[in-house]
């Protein structure tokens, strides 16, 4: 009875949790969060120091994905290709958060981005649910 609603607020949940990161690692929004780069161009250099080249392609990827795929994600719409996309980018993140500082969240290691990505599977397993554009529009 109740899971309808669960599915709805957890694809919500991911998919605008997403929009900030996006918006201070291309906009430069919320600056004082403990991040180096607050634009496209320190992303990429970050991204290209830290051994993903080409730096460019992946920044823009990273914000693509986050101020692109985390609204459709919270709308339900095209909801296993958008949740297949963040769920690529959250395993990846891990695998970065496990070089960094292994589990604890708190010495930057993977566990809150480890719940991100169980969550977005779950969304990628489940589709959009009944309350998404992807069922209103037939998709």
């Amino acid at each position: 009875m109740l899971l309808p609603f669960a599915d709805t607020l957890l694809r919500v949940a991911v998919g605008l949790a997403l929009v900030p990161h996006g918006l201070r690692n291309t906009f430069g929004f919320f600056p004082n969060t403990g991040v180096r780069a607050l634009n496209l161009s320190a992303l990429a250099r970050q991204l290209d120091e830290t051994g993903y080249r080409p730096g460019k392609l992946w920044a823009a990827a990273i914000s693509l994905t986050q101020l692109i795929g985390g609204p459709l994600l919270a709308l339900g719409l095209f909801t296993r290709p958008v949740a297949a996309v963040v769920l690529a980018f959250l395993l990846v993140t891990n695998v970065e958060r496990w070089r960094v500082g292994r589990y604890f969240w708190n010495q930057l290691g993977m566990e809150y981005t480890l719940m991100w990505t169980i969550a977005t599977f779950y969304i990628f397993i489940r589709g959009g649910g009944p309350y998404s554009l992807d069922r209103i529009l037939g998709l």
